[in-house]
């Protein structure tokens, strides 16, 4: 009944959340997004945009996908229904009520081909020695990307987390506050041999970032 009613009005459930503050699930138009106070998490305009981004991999050489921000879990579908990915994903999301949304509302749960972690990104690649063919970015707290994750030194822990032939895909802030910041990291990363493609206003509002190496 809900997806239908959602096509006259939306149907939104609030849930609180001590990493992300209020939180909602909503039906609209027959679909569920999840969102913060500002920003769509999963399953609406960040899902096109991701899948904007993923349409620029070359998914012939991917064999281990990390994501850092699983969010809602949007993401980890369109791999799997838009791009026929089939191998290993390991997402990272540090907030608990998240993961336990993304198994309840949208049916993101573990499996052979997907373990999640509930974790601090900085601190998993900080300790991490695997490395991942593809690392997916999307690390928000509402309209914002912490500033940790625009600093070198978590750049640095990501290139070492990066297979030798892989690729980075960085959903980058929204804030005009941000931009200097996301301009500095961009050129830092030219400077590690990538070749680095940079979106800007994807879907009217992100930028996107892919690198790959050369």
């Amino acid at each position: 009944m809900k997806p239908l009613l959602s096509y006259i009005y939306p149907i939104t459930k609030t849930i609180e959340s001590k990493y992300s503050g209020t939180l909602e699930v909503t039906w609209y138009n027959g679909k569920k997004h999840l969102n913060s106070k500002n920003a769509n998490y999963s399953y609406g305009s960040l899902q096109r945009i991701l899948k904007f981004g993923l349409e620029k991999v070359e998914f012939s050489k991917i064999n281990s996908i990390l994501i850092l921000g699983m969010g809602g879990g949007s993401v980890i579908k369109t791999l799997r229904n838009h791009f026929n990915y089939t191998n290993s994903i390991e997402a990272v999301e540090i907030d608990p009520v998240i993961i336990d949304i993304a198994k309840s509302e949208f049916g993101i749960v573990e499996n052979d081909h997907l373990k999640i972690h509930c974790a601090d990104a900085f601190h998993f690649v900080e300790t991490n020695t695997k490395v991942f063919d593809l690392i997916i970015i999307d690390l928000y707290i509402d309209l914002l990307v912490p500033d940790q994750f625009l600093s070198t030194a978590f750049w640095d822990y990501i290139l070492k987390t990066k297979s030798s032939k892989g690729s980075l895909l960085f959903n980058a802030s929204v804030k005009e506050s941000h931009i200097t910041n996301v301009e500095s990291l961009i050129n830092y990363l030219k400077t590690k041999v990538y070749k680095v493609d940079v979106y800007k206003k994807v879907n009217n509002t992100n930028t996107v970032v892919i690198t790959n190496s050369l």
